[in-house]
């Protein structure tokens, strides 16, 4: 089985990336072919420094390495490093219909926010669609709020095999439940484009400062919270704690007697344990940068021998050659 996904290099990773992404996917390098790449090509819909960018794409090399990504077992790489993925994007483009394009929802969220857009992020599915397909993938690793674009996928390479032959292979979505929505500090999904996260590898009292701040209702300490699940924090502990540290949290909310500020404080202390040993892998990669080059090198070696296979096949599909 091969697995397919990416991570766009637009900010600071931050929790959100971890558990909705990453560690699911280094938990699956076990189990096939991984192939992760830094969505580069991506962030410019959003992110319009390049410096930025390249600092960016740096950081998730490491963080990824050093959140436990095994690059014996699994190929970390550069989209941009595989030209052929903005080809076959083009070539896929030519059979893509535009309501497919325009009922996507992170278009439309994004409208509906007044957020700014671009051509970029309206066509963003059909580069997506080219990341997946030109590995041959067999299953994405999303989160639920993710599954619109596998769909988008299928349906454009069952378009293509229509038109000119059976050419790409249908991929799955593998959607792991319990984190496809992980909250941000207002309560909202938690993402960059928000404000509202935080980091994985954040300074210690920069991220003690904000998990301090979230907002809680007006209970207070003596008052019980029958509807203890339902909290920010505790959902976030939900992610950082084990099953019994977790139910601890929930039933000190409940009987009352403990108080939000109390809750703040045990959600860093789990947060900060949680990523003590990454951090110190981390540490470690930094002083090592010619390491995580060679990693990135040779994950698009083995990429673009995939990759550029594929891409022929379509070329040769369609007329192209």
């Amino acid at each position: 089985m091969r697995i397919l996904s990416g991570i766009q290099p637009s900010g600071i990773l931050h929790v959100g990336n971890y558990f909705g992404m990453m560690k699911p996917s280094i938990e699956l390098q076990d189990q096939g072919e991984a192939y992760y790449f830094i969505a580069d090509y991506h962030s410019m819909t959003s992110l319009y420094d390049a410096d930025l960018r390249r600092e960016y794409t740096r950081q998730v090399a490491v963080d990824f390495l050093a959140c436990g990504l095994d690059p014996e077992k699994s190929v970390l790489f550069r989209q941009s490093d595989i030209p052929e993925h903005v080809e076959l994007s083009w070539i896929l483009s030519s059979v893509c219909p535009m309501g497919l394009l325009e009922r996507c929802h992170s278009y439309k969220d994004k409208i509906a926010k007044g957020l700014p857009t671009n051509h970029g992020l309206f066509a963003y599915p059909v580069l997506m669609a080219a990341d997946i397909l030109i590995y041959d993938a067999d299953s994405v690793p999303v989160g639920r709020d993710q599954k619109q674009h596998v769909e988008v996928t299928r349906d454009l390479a069952a378009k293509f095999n229509q038109t000119y032959g059976e050419t790409f292979k249908l991929p799955e979505p593998a959607i792991r439940e319990g984190v496809e929505a992980i909250p941000g500090l207002d309560g909202q999904k938690m993402s960059k484009s928000y404000n509202n996260t935080i980091d994985i590898f954040g300074d210690e009292k920069a991220t003690r400062k904000k998990v301090m701040s979230i907002v809680m209702d007006s209970r207070t300490r003596e008052e019980p919270k029958p509807d203890a699940e339902e909290n920010r924090a505790i959902q976030l502990i939900k992610h950082l704690a084990s099953d019994e540290d977790y139910a601890e949290e929930v039933e000190k909310l409940k009987a009352g007697g403990y108080g939000y500020g109390d809750l703040k404080k045990r959600l860093f202390e789990l947060y900060w344990e949680y990523f003590q040993r990454a951090r110190d892998r981390r540490a470690e990669l930094m002083d090592n940068q010619d390491y995580v080059d060679s990693v990135l090198k040779t994950g698009a070696q083995k990429a673009r021998s995939i990759a550029s296979q594929v891409n022929q096949r379509a070329r040769k599909a369609c007329g192209l050659e």
